[in-house]
């Protein structure tokens, strides 16, 4: 089998692609943590695919007079950052990769750090367009509902109405008419086009709390979770890097020693609230466990690590073996206790691992870092999680999709209502089975 790849300069040579209903796997940045884009050749076996490069196709953007932001073409979260900062604006969704482009974060439904105030990536995009399988674009928007007047569809809605305070959940939603591009990973069409909220850039204060190892003592970390829980709003994001993750940075950025550290964004105005409501009550850390640090400080550090660890596997020559599971805050921890059993286990076999991610939601990401010759012993480890979170009812991934290492864990979450959706689904909007093959929609029973 071979892929051939081609990079696309031009809307109208991508839309002429479309039109040969070429099977084809259509990416931008390569940032995803799900799709081993050096190994893509053993997922798509004897598919004939086209690897569609999109990062080079014409960029577009502007402020609407409502303040949402219209993007079309390829524009990473970072700089539609900076540009909306210099407008006094910000956007509501931060990835930790910022250098993801804009509409594969759709795609994916990517979230990021300030989904604890702001809410899901699905609930901010207001319309988006996107190009069908003959290459014709289309427009879908968040205020129209998606009416299949099928008794399937609705069995569907009923079962996902658990997760839907969730960030993502094990399928998408299929509410509105937007959800049809947001989290379906390119599997019914290419979006070209994207409009998305945005909200006033307001002043924000970083800090952090340093805690116990979570291998020692959960307290504290339970403590600070469930009473952050009533400031949302206030703060914006809620995040946690483990002792194990520190030690990737270079020295000068690990912050603390022996510790891991809970950060806190917050807005500057209600800084003082915060304070006296959350922070000087806490009973498991006192005042000098807390420490100031700047925006620049806290990205840097959040993004450090992620990159690192994906630095670290590269290097070994292995696919990541992580998790992206986010549970119901009376499962948290519980999943703490079984992060911490796999820690363990994984140790006796001599294999480190590293804890970190979106604290303020439970959705962490628990990371083994094994070398090659032990990387398989990680799999039942896995599998055995998953299992947990099929009885807590949870989502086993919340952000970065299910792309192709993810779908051996998937098929648990699954009844045959998802799988004869998906079927209806490709059917349609997807009738020469052109979009990602062997994407997690053509999954079979």
């Amino acid at each position: 089998m071979s892929l051939v790849q081609k990079t696309f300069y031009s809307e109208a040579d991508l839309i002429a692609h479309l039109k040969t209903h070429t099977p084809s796997f259509y990416f931008s940045s390569r940032t995803s943590t799900v799709v081993p884009y050096d190994k893509l050749a053993e997922f798509f076996g004897n598919t004939q695919v086209v690897l569609c490069d999109l990062s080079k196709l014409p960029l577009t953007y502007e402020m609407t007079e409502s303040k949402s932001l219209k993007v079309r073409g390829p524009w990473s979260w970072r700089d539609a950052r900076i540009y909306l900062k210099s407008i006094g604006r910000n956007i509501m969704t931060s990835p930790t990769e910022e250098l993801a482009l804009i509409s594969a974060g759709a795609a994916t439904s990517c979230t990021g750090e300030r989904c604890f105030a702001f809410g899901n990536l699905r609930s901010q995009i207001i319309s988006l367009k996107y190009w069908d399988f003959n290459g014709e674009e289309r427009e879908l928007r968040r205020d129209r509902k998606l009416n299949f007047n099928d008794a399937t569809f609705n069995q569907y809605q009923t079962q996902f109405a658990h997760f839907k305070n969730f960030k993502n959940a094990p399928y998408p939603r299929f509410e509105t008419e937007t959800d049809l591009m947001i989290g379906t990973e390119g599997q019914l069409g290419v979006i070209s086009e994207i409009e998305i909220e945005t909200v006033e850039n307001f002043p924000a204060s970083y800090f952090f709390i340093q805690v116990p190892k979570w291998e020692e003592s959960i307290d504290a970390h339970l403590e600070i979770f469930a009473k952050v829980q009533t400031f949302r709003g206030d703060i914006i994001s809620c995040e946690m890097i483990d002792h194990k993750s520190l030690y990737y940075l270079k020295p000068e950025d690990r912050l603390v020693q022996n510790h891991d550290v809970i950060f806190i964004e917050v807005k500057t105005d209600k800084f003082e609230k915060v304070f006296e409501e959350f922070l000087s009550g806490l009973t498991q850390v006192s005042e000098n466990d807390i420490f100031e640090l700047s925006l620049e400080k806290f990205q840097h550090v959040r993004a450090s690590v992620p990159r690192a660890i994906f630095e670290e596997n590269s290097r070994k020559g292995v696919v990541k073996m992580g998790t992206d599971v986010q549970v119901e805050g009376r499962h948290f921890g519980e999943l703490l206790k079984q992060y911490r059993w796999m820690a363990k286990s994984g140790l006796e076999q001599g294999i480190e691992y590293n804890l970190f991610g979106h604290f303020g939601d439970a959705h962490l990401h628990f990371n083994f870092m094994p070398k090659k010759e032990n990387a398989s012993a990680c799999i039942p480890l896995l599998e055995g999680l998953y299992k947990k979170v099929v009885e807590w009812h949870g989502s086993p991934f919340a952000e970065h999709g299910i792309g192709f290492l993810k779908q051996k864990y998937i098929r648990a979450f699954y009844t045959s209502t998802q799988y004869e959706v998906f079927k209806k689904l490709k059917h349609q909007y997807d009738p020469h089975a052109q979009f990602f093959p062997k994407g997690y929609m053509t999954l079979t029973h």
